[in-house]
Order: structure tokens, then C-alpha cells, then sequence
């Protein structure tokens, strides 16, 4: 493996242990701003308090803090009380990595590579924090979104800005319409506004054309692991199967394998 796409491994295990951080502590930030304030309060954010076992809270110094590599000098346990350590926190480290090196074998020594290393990264952190907690943070789908259509603007992207702004004014009209509807008719929601804008940002990044394909890919994904979890009975306690998760691994897939070239593979209009 070439010079580069080792410098991106190295990049994106960085960013998996950022990742980690987010996934832990942006949910309890996201909650926490609809609880009332207190002057006395600790603060708590992404940055403060400093990393620390969860489970004996001592503070953890900067050899427990590399990558993939502290965990196997710890040998998956605490430094300091000996519990294990959760297999979540390499996994996502590693995979943030090879998001990192498969965007820069497939694009290149690039700003596309980097803008789509970013755009996986961030699908990866939503995925895993509504998977946990059915939370799509604003701070992250915003920043997506906005992302996606400079990235258009500023043509490190292939994809034009008009179609960049329809993608995401179409990717959140549609999911918001169909909500809209189910609830006036069942009086139940459907799904939460955190879809809509997850939708729009891979609209942003994909154009208005790949909607269609990416929601009925993310449907049947989602229909097919929900059926199999309902078979186990391993359902959430509330009967839910999040839809982020789902769309985000429909958008990296038609982000890696050309929405046009796949439409047309399908027979699809592309327009």
C-alpha cells in the first residue's frame, strides 16, 4: 500500500476515535439542551470532561489514547480498574480508516477523495448514533448538507450545484410529505424530522435522481432487518428499527458505485 493511502489510514483512525467521542456524547448533549440549566452544572460537551473510563473514571493519559493500538496493548481492558473495554470503539476506528483508504484508492489523491472520506465518516457517526439512541443530531445533518452543496459549488464534486439543491430540497420534500400523510391518517408518526434532513444531505451529495433508488434500497434493507430481528426477538423495546442507519448505507453505496451507472444497470430513466 502506497505512501498516501497509508498517511489516509492513519487519518481516518484519528477520526474513528473522534467518531467514537461523537457517538458517545452528542446524544447526551442533544438531550441535555431541553433540560433546564444550571449555573453549578459540570460542564460537558465534546471536549470537556477529558476522556476517562466509564467505569472507574479515571482520567485517561495519552498512551491509552492511540488508536486500535492502545486497545491491544490493553489487551481490550482498562488501564487503571481492568474492565473491558467495549469491541465498539476499534471497530469503529477501523472502519473510519478504511473509509479513509478506500476513498483515496478510488478517487485518488483528490478533493473529491477527501470530501467523500468526510461524507462517509459522517454517515458513519449518524448511523451508529441512531441506531443507539434514534437520534439524528442536527449538528451533524446540517453540517452534512452544507458540505455537500460547497463541495458542488467549488467542483470538487462531479455533481453540479443545481442538481446539488434540488437533490436536497426534493430528499427532504419527499420523506416530509410522506410522514405528513401517514400521520394525518394514522395519527401516528411515522418517522422523526431527523430522516428529512439526513435525506436531504444525500440529496445534496447525490443529486435529485439518485432519491429515488437510494429510498427503496434503504427500504428493503430496512424491511429485511427488521423481519429478521422480529424473528429473533430482538426488537427494540418499542417495536423500532431506526431508518438512518439504512439510508446512510444506501447513499455510501450509490455514492461508490455511480448513482447513473447503476440506474441505468436497472433500466431506470436517469433523465
Amino acid at each position: 500500500m502506497s505512501l498516501y493511502l497509508w498517511t489516509a489510514f492513519g487519518i481516518g483512525l484519528i477520526l474513528g476515535s473522534f467518531v467514537n467521542v461523537l457517538v458517545h456524547r452528542l446524544p447526551r448533549m442533544v438531550m441535555a439542551s431541553f433540560e433546564p440549566t444550571h449555573d453549578d452544572a459540570p460542564r460537558f460537551d465534546l471536549w470537556l470532561p477529558a476522556s476517562h473510563c466509564p467505569h472507574c473514571h479515571a482520567p485517561l493519559q495519552i498512551k491509552h489514547l492511540f488508536p486500535v493500538l492502545s486497545f491491544v496493548w490493553l489487551k481490550g481492558r482498562c488501564g487503571f480498574c481492568k474492565h473491558p473495554i467495549g469491541w465498539q470503539y476499534p471497530a469503529v476506528e477501523l472502519i473510519t480508516g478504511l473509509i479513509w483508504v478506500a476513498c483515496g484508492w478510488h478517487w485518488g489523491i483528490t478533493s473529491a477523495a477527501l470530501c467523500w472520506a468526510l461524507f462517509g465518516t459522517s454517515l458513519l457517526a449518524l448511523s451508529l448514533i441512531d441506531w443507539q439512541t434514534t437520534l439524528l443530531p442536527d449538528a451533524l445533518t446540517q453540517p452534512l448538507l452544507w458540505l455537500g452543496l460547497i463541495a458542488s459549488a467549488a467542483q470538487w464534486v462531479t455533481l453540479p450545484l443545481t442538481q446539488a439543491v434540488w437533490g436536497a430540497v426534493w430528499g427532504y420534500g419527499a420523506l416530509w410529505s410522506v410522514a405528513t400523510v401517514f400521520e394525518r391518517i394514522t395519527g401516528k408518526q411515522g418517522m422523526g424530522g431527523g430522516d428529512f434532513k439526513l435525506l436531504a444531505a444525500l440529496g445534496a451529495w447525490l443529486g435529485p435522481f439518485a432519491l429515488i433508488p437510494l429510498v427503496i434500497l434503504a427500504s428493503a434493507t430496512g424491511a429485511i432487518v427488521g423481519l429478521s430481528l422480529q424473528r429473533l426477538h430482538r426488537l427494540p423495546a418499542n417495536g423500532y428499527v431506526p431508518f438512518g442507519p439504512f439510508l446512510a448505507a444506501a447513499g455510501a453505496f450509490l455514492a461508490w458505485q455511480d448513482t447513473v451507472q447503476f440506474m441505468q444497470s436497472l433500466g431506470w430513466p436517469t433523465f
